[in-house]
């Protein structure tokens, strides 16, 4: 994945933040735009909407925080629709599955009117909507102030970064946090695609201006594949929030051999921390697959989430990569970042930064990895005591760090681990020698070539009756109830009149029929 963002635009990413806090999720609510003009749209179609899929089934079965709270899915073609109204991702994917069925029944053939402002009258119409969906739910508790909007396209990225700025100058933009556009790549499909609609966006491509991007605009390339459409929907699993930092690494200050310095000299590095993985312990059915060696709650771990928590380590000892045994090693790793919180200055910001590189490049040049103890969150009462948990900091070729926490002496348990024998029986040698020279070899690694069916079994637990039952809203179960007894019924509270866009579609009339903003909604957005 290809990414440009110049380097005032971050640090206004930074600045920001400043107006959006909130421990019960995990991101910003977020506005989906697919641009689903032929002739691309054909050999994108299948692909993103199985992307989605994958996507929308992991995320909905996730245990923990929230960490998408709305979402919206609008379409462009001759003119721009809203297949989904904002709703609550967590709990929602049978409306989410209804959305990709419609999203995959798009006519991918037939001529079409190439006006760029289509795409830019789905972003007004989408912030619109937030407008109106967030006056309506201030009188329930406070609310997100900010969106994200994407629009994904097979369109040159650059072209529409150069329309979008030019038609969104004049427009109320204080609620739009952040407006990505995510160009899928056609290089194979532009060879055969119409020879006037090539030259016309060739042209547009070259022109000096079209490679300036806009001050809150992110211009990323992607591959036309599911893994890399996958890959860029799951980024929304993450905390990318830049209110503070989330880890300091305490390094004794002068040389890595003086343990005994005082806590006064301490250097600082701050950090932000990620996850690499997702714990199988957040997905249904984990319990009985899953050793829970990544609980939060235990003193031996740690979490990648939103939190007011800030953890600290200190270095206590250097350790030679050779030494460590991986078999100690336990729990989910994550990886450590320099931080990217805008509260920091800007110097010091830089400077923390560089830092972090010279201790990536250090690590790596001498081969070594740091254990660190973590510091107590809070000193307590003197009878109390405080149990330690250790860890350890592993460089990489990339500028990141890896962190795992590593056993202590009460948790080892005693292990016989015998010599190898100098001589093999032959027959026995010739065997297992004969076994692995048929096994293919592949030089590392890749976990993207292993699945394990979790989407398929997923989307299967969903597609259980009793599970369809439960997702039912509250008022849409009492009213059929009721519906029995009664020949009328009172109509539900509908949700605030919708942008003429999408008043006439089918998402927009099922979600009104379901009530749009149920307690659930309420009740979820009034504690964010």
């Amino acid at each position: 994945m290809n990414s440009r963002k110049t380097l005032s635009e971050t640090r206004r990413g930074y600045t920001a933040g400043n107006a959006y806090a909130t421990a019960h999720s995990w991101q910003l609510p977020q506005i989906l735009i697919v641009d689903v003009k032929p002739p691309f749209w054909a050999n994108t179609c299948s692909k993103l909407c199985e992307a989605l899929e994958n996507f929308f089934c992991l995320a909905c079965s996730l245990a923990g925080p929230c960490r998408i709270p709305l979402l919206s899915l609008y379409v462009v073609q001759n003119q721009h629709e809203c297949l989904l109204p904002f709703v609550q991702v967590k709990g929602s994917f049978p409306r989410l599955q209804t959305c990709i069925s419609e999203l995959r029944s798009l006519p991918r053939e037939g001529s079409f009117q190439q006006k760029g402002d289509r795409v830019m009258q789905a972003v007004q119409d989408g912030l619109q909507q937030f407008k109106q969906y967030t006056r309506h739910m201030l009188a329930g508790g406070s609310v997100n102030s900010s969106v994200e909007i994407t629009v994904l396209t097979s369109q040159p990225g650059k072209d529409m970064v150069k329309q979008l700025e030019t038609g969104l100058r004049e427009i109320d933009l204080v609620s739009l946090r952040k407006l990505q556009i995510i160009e899928i790549s056609q290089a194979d499909l532009l060879e055969s695609a119409d020879v006037e609609w090539r030259i016309h966006a060739e042209e547009e491509v070259s022109s000096d201006d079209s490679a300036i991007l806009g001050m809150d605009i992110d211009l990323q390339t992607i591959e036309n594949d599911v893994v890399s459409l996958e890959t860029f929907f799951k980024t929304w699993l993450h905390d990318h929030g830049t209110d503070r930092e989330q880890l300091h690494l305490l390094l004794p200050s002068g040389d890595f051999r003086h343990f005994t310095a005082p806590r006064t000299s301490l250097t600082c590095v701050k950090c932000d921390i990620q996850e690499r993985l997702l714990s199988p312990a957040l997905l249904p059915g984990a319990a009985d697959v899953t050793v829970r060696t990544d609980d939060v709650n235990t003193p031996y771990q740690m979490a990648a989430c939103p939190t007011t928590t800030l953890y600290k380590l200190r270095v206590i000892k250097a350790l030679k990569a050779e030494g460590v045994c991986e078999s100690a090693l336990f729990g989910l790793p994550f990886i450590i970042k320099p931080t990217s919180c805008w509260q920091l200055d800007w110097d010091e910001l830089e400077m923390n930064q560089h830092n972090f590189h010279a201790l990536c490049h250090s690590l790596r040049k001498r081969d070594w990895m740091l254990l660190a103890k973590r510091e107590p969150q809070s000193v307590g009462p003197s009878w109390s005591i405080t149990v330690n948990s250790y860890y350890v900091i592993i460089p990489s070729d990339s500028f990141t760090l890896l962190i795992k926490a590593i056993a202590v002496r009460e948790l080892l348990l005693p292990c016989n681990v015998p010599a190898l024998p100098a001589d093999l029986p032959e027959t026995a040698l010739s065997t297992i020698e004969s076994a692995l020279n048929s096994l293919e070899v592949e030089p590392r690694y890749s976990p993207l070539h292993v699945k394990s069916n979790l989407y398929k079994y997923l989307v299967s637990r969903f597609s259980r009756p009793q599970y369809r039952q439960q997702a039912q809203p509250k008022e849409h179960r009492s009213r059929q109830h009721q519906s029995k007894a009664k020949a009328t019924v009172a109509p539900l509270p509908l949700a605030p009149p919708p942008p003429k866009a999408f008043r006439s579609s089918a998402a927009w009339k099922d979600a009104c029929e379901l009530s749009l903003f149920s307690d659930e909604d309420s009740e979820f957005l009034g504690s964010m």
